[in-house]
């Protein structure tokens, strides 16, 4: 391992013609190693940046006369450049997997860590399919963080894999809980009446699962098995609400790939080591969730079509989200023992205009089929769709959907527009 002040650090010493670079989701991206590329991109053969969930200001249009991009992701800062992006599409689950076998290159990728006593690192927010990024790539330049979380599991580094270690920084990106809104809020409480307690959750990041979160104040002996977590999570455990104790794996324990929140989720994680960082092989593995009895999924989509087809991907014909772990998790809660999988979001566009319940995606992907789909839930009520006929399904959801919409869609349903 060598090690650099920031200063010294020249990636045209160690980045290729045709090099791919890569960093970790979120919280995970070292700032200072992106911002030092960036500001460093007129030395370089436009190499490639592949990147999934970003939430920092590196990405601009802007400097694709300097790179090339592949996206995993259209959501967060993302979004400002999936238009001249490559597109990967491929559940999380996937993505080690295909990273280790090459389809997915990452020639240099850039991490940050912090020392753990006996000479291993740790990545201290982030494991998801980072361990596969490091074991794959052929330089490995990490930004020494003191300000990251003392963590282990999947979150360990080996001194041995790193070749450059960058010192320092002490930045992290913060992701506070947004503030639902009132229609998210009813959405939610719709969602809560279906978990039981006792129930292992899964759980993403943004308005509607915050909402969803503070909807499940009044319940008991949740635990949470989930691709991320965020600042909710220490309040429910605070509250009593999640002690993980009647988990089937992984007892006492949160599991998760990465704490997308703020410091006081990283204080908690650190100080009580009741949050496992696991990689993708394991949060995202079917095999796992099998073993995780009454696991309750719940997942967001775009729109979805009246035989229950689901886009999570465009809107307005612009890429913004991703395939992500969706069916990884909406397939993991129809597999488990007394599991179910939800699907939860407002019956409209927030300006009311447009309904997210829609006759059919028409050229629109699907991200999860309508094979796939147990329970949509709106603010509206509740569509069980496991097992029901096309017609039924077209029934159950146009029955959701926002009052000022229902005529259409029921006009639809009874034309013979939903397609077989």
């Amino acid at each position: 391992m060598k090690t650099l002040a920031l200063s010294q650090l020249r990636f045209c010493a160690h980045v290729c013609a045709g090099d791919v670079i890569g960093w970790p989701q979120g919280p995970g991206e070292p700032l200072a190693l992106t911002e030092a590329l960036v500001a460093q991109a007129s030395d370089l053969e436009r190499p490639t940046l592949f990147f999934g969930l970003t939430q920092s200001e590196t990405l601009r249009p802007e400097l694709g006369t300097h790179f090339r991009f592949r996206a995993l992701n259209g959501a967060g800062t993302s979004r400002r450049v999936t238009s001249i992006s490559e597109i990967v599409p491929c559940h999380v689950s996937s993505i080690p997997s295909l990273i280790r076998m090459g389809t997915l290159r990452a020639d240099v990728v850039l991490v940050q860590v912090r020392p753990l006593p006996g000479g291993q690192y740790t990545l201290g927010v982030i494991a998801d399919f980072t361990q596969a990024l490091i074991q794959q790539a052929r330089v490995v330049i990490a930004l020494l963080n003191p300000a990251l979380p003392l963590v282990g599991g999947d979150a360990c580094v080996n001194g041995e894999d790193i070749d450059i270690l960058v010192e320092s920084d002490t930045r992290i990106i913060d992701l506070p809980d947004p503030e639902p809104s009132p229609v998210e809020q009813q959405v939610a409480q719709e969602v809560s009446a279906l978990i039981p307690d006792r129930a292992t959750i899964q759980l993403g990041v943004g308005t509607l699962p915050a909402a969803v979160a503070r909807s499940l104040r009044q319940h008991e002996g949740l635990g949470v098995h989930s691709g991320v977590v965020s600042d909710v999570l220490v309040d429910l455990i605070e509250a009593g609400v999640v002690t993980n104790a009647h988990k089937s794996l992984d007892p006492g324990l949160t599991v998760t790939g990465g704490l997308f929140g703020t410091r006081r989720l990283r204080d908690f994680a650190e100080r009580t080591q009741q949050v496992a960082l696991r990689s993708a092989d394991y949060t995202h593995n079917l095999a796992v969730a099998g073993q995780l009895s009454n696991f309750h999924t719940v997942n967001s989509v775009i729109e979805i079509d009246l035989t229950g087809q689901a886009n999570s991907e465009i809107a307005g014909g612009r890429y913004l989200g991703a395939v992500g772990g969706q069916v990884d998790f909406v397939r993991a809660g129809v597999l488990s023992p007394g599991g179910r999988s939800i699907v939860a979001m407002p019956s409209t566009t927030p300006d009311g205009r447009h309904s997210r319940i829609v006759a059919s995606l028409g050229s629109r992907p699907v991200t999860t089929a309508r094979s796939e789909i147990d329970i949509v839930v709106t603010e509206h009520g509740t569509a069980h769709l496991r097992g029901c006929s096309l017609h039924e399904r077209a029934r159950r959801l146009a029955a959701i959907a926002h009052p000022d919409h229902r005529e259409s869609l029921e006009r639809a349903l009874y034309d013979g527009t939903p397609a077989c």
